[in-house]
């Protein structure tokens, strides 16, 4: 029973983080200061009071890209990984339906074509982000650490993107704000991810951090 509950708040956790971050930038985005600052900020602020919040029951990943990332380094399992893509899918969705329901409209899908100056954008943006995600794995930072090097790494990450692109810089979000784009929005975030944190890896983790992958079940002796 403690396992099955542990497993809900795992996943119940991812749904409601990415729930929650995805309803924020909507409503600051389409808000009267929906400039890139200030949905940067916020953002950052949502994704660490999310790791303080939900931190120890998931991980707080609330990004495809970030389970990606830690999937593609070894740090997390196959199974697990698809299954907090697909509950960070459902929160987004959740969010973006509250958020039509409040405003008694619906958003326009953003129909824009491969542009691949958005494409590095996000990539740069992401790759900046993974690399403070990293850095709270490898080094395994807790609470207010953890909390300050993901939220604070994903605002510069989305101001840096910003340059090029929205900034969305999470697969999930930009389904919830209709900006799912497979050549930017979808792509450009994941493998910015996978090469700053295969990169962080190779190059800045401490050479005892590989025994085992992140929140993996000990093996009893």
């Amino acid at each position: 029973m403690l396992l099955e509950r542990k497993k809900i708040a795992m996943l119940g956790a991812e749904f409601l983080g990415t729930a929650v971050l995805t309803a924020v930038v909507l409503a600051v985005s389409k808000s009267n200061i929906g400039i890139p600052y200030f949905v940067s900020l916020l953002a950052g602020l949502t994704v660490a009071a999310g790791t303080l919040m939900f931190g120890a029951a998931s991980g707080a990943h609330f990004n495809p890209i970030v389970t990606i990332g830690l999937w593609t380094a070894r740090q997390f399992k196959t199974l697990q990984a698809l299954l907090y893509v697909v509950v960070q899918l459902l929160g987004a969705t959740a969010a973006y339906a509250l958020y039509t329901y409040l405003v008694d409209n619906s958003l326009p899908s953003n129909t824009a074509q491969y542009d691949p100056r958005v494409l590095v954008a996000e990539v740069a943006g992401a790759f900046v982000f993974s690399l403070g995600w990293a850095a709270a794995v490898y080094h395994k930072l807790e609470g207010g650490k953890a909390a300050f090097a993901v939220g604070a790494s994903l605002t510069i990450g989305i101001i840096v993107a910003s340059v090029g692109s929205a900034g969305i810089l999470n697969p999930a979000v930009a389904l919830g704000v209709q900006s799912w784009v497979w050549g930017t929005y979808v792509l450009g975030p994941v493998l910015g991810a996978i090469i700053g944190f295969n990169l962080y890896a190779l190059l800045f983790a401490p050479s005892n951090a590989f025994k085992a992958p992140a929140l993996a079940t000990k093996k009893k002796k």
